[in-house]
């Protein structure tokens, strides 16, 4: 229900039909058999427009579910480290979360501490800083190395924007030619044609 004295007016067109006393808007949509919807209620003064709320509405939720659809939740990964990790599994681990970042993921990197290892917590921030600065190029990180229990991690903020991950466009289908050209004749003394019949003379 619209309660305000008068509104700006566009009709179902998208034309402006200037501001008008609420009454006389709501006789005119009556009129042309559609509805007065505010588009706009905090502008001053409101906005009004001609339109079927019904279709308005299934439009707007229509618009919704696709935005929706498009979004992605940026999801939160976690990458596990060793005090003494081996440099190839330690690149390997560094790729892993680079295609996170790419994805817009934020990561947790850990040094998981066993036994005696605890008394070298040093072992696990150099290692930690080692990993944020061969990803820096994708990430942020966003708190300093923090000893809680048994494990030392960063958190890092991807610097890309999530993926959609639409689903790939369905491939056409391969058109079939409705009279397919006729097969090449046999090789051989079969495919020669046969001799005309010899015409003997009277």
């Amino acid at each position: 229900m619209i309660r305000v004295p008068q509104v700006r007016v566009i009709d179902e067109e998208g034309a402006q039909l200037g501001v008008m006393p609420t009454p006389e808007a709501l006789r005119l949509a009556q009129e042309r058999g559609y509805d007065l919807v505010e588009v706009a209620p905090m502008a001053s003064p409101p906005v009004t427009r001609l339109l079927d709320f019904g279709q308005y509405k299934y439009e707007l939720t229509k618009r919704e579910k696709e935005a929706k659809r498009k979004q992605r939740a940026v999801s939160f990964k976690e990458v596990r480290l060793k005090p003494k990790i081996g440099q190839g599994d330690f690149e390997t681990k560094v790729r892993r979360a680079i295609e996170f970042l790419e994805d817009g993921d934020r990561i947790k990197v850990a040094v998981q501490f066993r036994g005696r290892e605890l008394t070298h917590p040093q072992i696990g921030r150099d290692l930690l800083a080692k990993f944020a600065d061969q990803i820096k190029e994708h990430g942020v990180v966003e708190r300093a190395p923090l000893l809680e229990g048994k494990s030392m991690h960063i958190s890092v903020a991807s610097t890309h924007k999530p993926r959609s991950h639409e689903p790939p466009p369905p491939a056409a289908a391969a058109v079939q030619p409705q009279n397919p050209p006729p097969a090449p004749p046999p090789a051989g003394p079969e495919a020669q044609p046969p001799s005309p019949a010899a015409t003997t003379g009277e």
